[in-house]
């Protein structure tokens, strides 16, 4: 379970900066305590330019501090992060709303972030500004599909240390390891079928679990779009919004091989079928990560009723 910052949180609330600085102190403790059990707390840039109080905004406000303690909590919100952005998952385009305050639209939040990742099957919190408006868990989201579908989910959120520390004693420990990543998404991930040795490419690769955690969400988006038919066959309107989403643009996080490198490494591409002994699979589409170039290479198209096979998983084949 990873964490993101709530900034909607900080809503002007505050009677004066000194009750605001020691609000950012349980917060930075938090942040702290993430760390210990192998965590990240993700925050997001535009929390400077949120309201502290009803004439101040965070930039201002945090002047006022001590200085080692300004600077660790700016280095955090505009240039260390970990920033939820960076691998952000839902867009601008989905529809979310927090049920506790009679439909407020959370997209493009914090708040939205954390229920969507949920709602696709990743563990996320939020950790609150307390005192504040939002000092109630879980927060229930909806997310108001376009086929005119709503799915609600519990979001938990802390505000205090203790409550925190229990929770993530509890929580399963993060990804550990290339071993780690593998055995998690054979888990989570039933409806693909793996090659046998498809994550041995990755031995000896230095481990990073930001990337090993990037690769994950790739691997959980390709069984989505496996299990996104209807009964006749047909791509439902989520598989069609995955597809739209994760699949095309300048930004996707799969492609098709060029021609050029289709021809010059054919045989790298080239995989021996699992499903049988005789047959192979050439498979040029890849999901990406971009730094560093790992890939992931599995078959296409994506039909129903046929398998969707993940071949290889380590660094980027069609290099020159």
């Amino acid at each position: 379970m990873d964490l993101l910052f709530n900034e909607l949180s900080l809503h002007g609330q505050f009677r004066d900066l000194s009750t605001f600085e020691a609000a950012v102190e349980r917060v930075m403790g938090m942040r702290k305590l993430t760390a210990r059990f192998g965590r990240e707390l993700y925050c997001h840039p535009n929390v400077a330019d949120r309201r502290v109080t009803s004439d101040t905004f965070v930039r201002k406000a945090v002047g006022t501090f001590k200085l080692d303690r300004q600077r660790s909590f700016m280095a955090w919100l505009t240039r260390h992060g970990p920033f939820w952005e960076d691998a952000r998952q839902h867009g601008g385009g989905d529809y979310l709303e927090c049920f506790q305050y009679e439909g407020e639209v959370v997209t493009d939040t914090a708040v939205g972030e954390a229920a969507y990742c949920c709602l696709h099957g990743r563990d996320r919190g939020l950790v609150s500004m307390d005192p504040s408006d939002w000092l109630f868990s879980p927060a229930p989201v909806d997310w108001r599909r376009e086929d005119g579908g709503v799915r609600r989910v519990d979001v938990r959120n802390y505000w205090d240390a203790d409550m925190l520390a229990a929770e993530l004693e509890k929580a399963p420990p993060p990804l550990g390891s290339w071993s780690d990543l593998e055995v998690t998404a054979r888990m989570r991930c039933p409806d693909l079928v793996f090659a046998p040795d498809g994550f041995r490419p990755l031995d000896g690769h230095p481990f990073s679990r930001g990337v090993a955690e990037r690769l994950l969400d790739r691997i959980v988006v390709l069984q989505q779009l496996r299990n996104c038919f209807d009964d006749h066959g047909e791509r439902t309107r989520e598989g069609h919004r995955l597809y739209q989403k994760h699949f095309t643009g300048d930004k996707a996080w799969f492609s098709d091989s060029s021609d050029t490198e289709k021809n010059d490494f054919r045989t790298e591409l080239t995989f021996p079928n699992p499903s049988a002994s005789s047959a192979f699979l050439f498979c040029p589409w890849h999901g990406k990560v971009k730094t560093p170039q790992l890939r992931i290479h599995f078959s296409w198209p994506v039909r129903a009723g046929e398998p969707l096979y993940v071949m290889y998983v380590g660094p980027k084949i069609t290099k020159r």
